[in-house]
């Protein structure tokens, strides 16, 4: 379309255009759909007929996350399952290890493992794993079933849901297309623009338009890239950690025993100390009563004796008392 430069018309036919596409893309986005109804339009085909476990993809916001396919009434539903395993082991090193050389043998590999430990009430520590792996997802149920066969007992925690997220997948091939086409159009009309403000609204109109269309091919491609792969977190706890406090049975012989025992350690530590008294304790003590304590106490006593001495000096005699006659 070739616009005439001196058309007072022309300055707004290309920012009307440029509204009408932004809006239609946006409107086409918004509006709602029956979701059984999957057409050619949407950019998603009609499934294939049911096949029954098949997981697709697993999206963001959980460790544990798978989405399946399955055929509802001739549409394509997609459907996050996640899950979470807890189950009680012997040996929970030796586990993690058994169940990441598993998901390599599936064809799968190791997210997270986590080996640490635990201090129980009786002050025994414990070692406790975590671990998270991914696994072809046609195969998580088989792998779900060979983690439970790590424990001798049932898991003590399973937990698996499921989300449908059909919508929204539906919603991001709806909005791909329409921006695609609203960026066609747009660069036809960039195309046969003779204005250069005509060609820089254009242009700036198609990198936002450019920059949505990526962002919605990146979350298409997570979904499609997770399709293979399903991630499956357990906690294996040691077995020691949840046996029950066991009180054995009472026996007088033990009792007697034990204090026939503490009597002859609290007689060894009274001989012991006597030993230690008479033989340590009482020399250092007299050693140390001559170098420290006797002579002070000599020094004092002599002092005391010349003090009555000159005292008894100083007096005057006492006269002879006087014999009355008979």
């Amino acid at each position: 379309m070739s616009l005439p430069v001196r058309n007072p018309l022309a300055r707004w036919i290309i920012p009307i255009l440029i509204g009408i596409l932004v809006l239609s893309a946006c409107a086409g986005a918004a509006t709602p759909r029956e979701e059984p109804a999957f057409d050619q339009s949407v950019g998603v085909a009609p499934a294939a007929p049911p096949v029954p476990g098949e997981f697709v993809r697993e999206v963001e916001g959980g460790a544990s996350r798978s989405v399946t396919k399955t055929s509802i009434q001739g549409a394509e539903r997609i459907v996050i399952k996640n899950g979470n395993l807890s189950i009680v082991v012997v040996d929970p090193p030796k586990s993690m290890d058994a169940i990441s050389q598993m998901a390599q043998e599936m064809g799968g590999f190791v997210v997270s493992a986590n080996l640490y430990k635990e201090q129980l009430s009786s002050g025994i520590e414990v070692p406790r794993a975590s671990v998270t792996i991914r696994v072809p997802a046609e195969r998580m149920d088989e792998a779900v079933r060979r983690i439970r066969e790590q424990s001798n007992q049932d898991p003590l925690s399973e937990n698996i849901t499921s989300q449908d997220v059909t919508s929204e997948y539906v919603d991001l091939q709806s909005r791909l297309k329409n921006l695609e086409a609203a960026e066609a159009e747009l660069t036809k009309i960039m195309q046969d623009a003779n204005r250069t403000e005509d060609v820089l609204a254009v242009y700036n109109q198609l990198v936002s338009i450019r920059e949505q269309i990526e962002v919605i091919k990146g979350q298409i491609k997570y979904y499609d890239e997770s399709a293979a792969l399903s991630a499956i977190s357990v906690e294996l706890i040691a077995d020691e950690a949840v046996q029950p406090i066991e009180i054995g049975g009472w026996q007088p012989q033990g009792v007697l025993k034990n204090a026939v025992e503490a009597l002859i350690r609290s007689l060894q530590f009274l001989a012991t100390a006597i030993i230690w008294i008479v033989i340590w304790v009482l020399p250092v003590l007299a050693i140390l009563f001559v170098i420290f304590i006797l002579p002070p106490l000599l020094l004092i006593r002599f002092w005391t004796r010349r003090r009555k001495q000159k005292a008894a000096q100083k007096q005057p005699p006492t006269p002879p008392t006087a014999i009355p006659p008979a």
